[in-house]
């Protein structure tokens, strides 16, 4: 019996729960998956009085993503460079922490053209979205509100030119815009002004659209959403929670379909 859950805060319109019962479902595995409220003050109690040997392990949201990192047995090392893991598995009792979100933005992202990057924000994502494109992305700004981060933000890239420019810097001549800012964050980046180009990347799903996902939907660019990083997200964490292989693009198909499914009963 597979016993897992989503932790964060908030984390109610959390859509984990549905993927990774589904992904259960669809592997003929009995398990439950749920969505735990907790905070980031309240996550080292939390990790130190559940029993590891009842869990397969954790995914983690906001704002939990980095607080985990000092709190694992071990982290794999890009999660560690950038200082942001979504996923916490028990094996023999010791907890080791990796970010799925990486192997999402690098799968995703793998045919699009990315020379020159924008990143809004400068949270977990924006650092999972950074440690993918290291390497392959000749120049990244980040947009940001203040640089108190800047030196975890530099360290996440070893091959790629990283600046850090003020947050309302126009979108202008970038070959992709990856969002990763919270809810309304972006809206002020959309004015009559801007002309959206290249590729958007709107982490965001729920709502759904954004502004600025709108921006790009209506002049017909490449787009990906919220939920393609949440279900290419989720199938790393799938596998290995359940310790089983599986054909990614099954699964993918499966899961997308669920979301989809979800979302339409939702507009009804």
């Amino acid at each position: 019996m597979i016993k897992a859950a989503v932790l964060g805060s908030p984390i109610s319109h959390s859509l984990s729960p549905l993927l990774h019962n589904s992904a259960y479902s669809f592997l003929n595995l009995q398990g439950h998956y749920e969505s735990i409220e907790v905070k980031a003050d309240e996550l080292a109690n939390f990790l130190a009085r559940v029993g590891k040997v009842e869990w397969a392990g954790f995914s983690l949201t906001m704002p939990l993503k980095e607080f985990v990192i000092p709190l694992a047995d071990s982290v794999e090392e890009r999660s560690a460079r950038i200082t942001s893991a979504n996923t916490l598995i028990f094996e023999s009792e010791k907890s080791y922490a990796f970010s799925s979100d990486l192997l999402a933005f690098e799968r995703l992202l793998a045919d699009t053209h990315c020379e020159r990057v924008a990143i809004l924000g400068g949270g977990g994502t924006a650092r999972a979205a950074l440690g993918a494109l290291d390497g392959r992305a000749k120049k990244i700004d980040i947009l940001v509100r203040d640089d108190k981060r800047r030196s975890a933000l530099q360290a996440c890239v070893r091959k790629t030119e990283v600046e850090l420019r003020d947050f309302h810097t126009p979108l202008v001549n970038y070959d992709l815009v990856i969002s990763t800012v919270p809810i309304g964050a972006a809206d002020s980046l959309v004015t009559a002004e801007i002309l959206p180009q290249g590729t958007l990347f709107e982490v965001l799903y729920h709502p759904w659209p954004t502004k600025l996902s709108s921006l790009w939907e209506s002049a017909g660019l490449p787009l990906f959403s919220g939920f393609q990083l949440l279900v290419e997200q989720a199938l790393d964490q799938i596998r290995v929670m359940t310790q089983m292989d599986f054909d990614y693009g099954q699964m993918r198909a499966h899961l997308l379909n669920a979301v989809n499914l979800e979302r339409s009963s939702d507009s009804i």
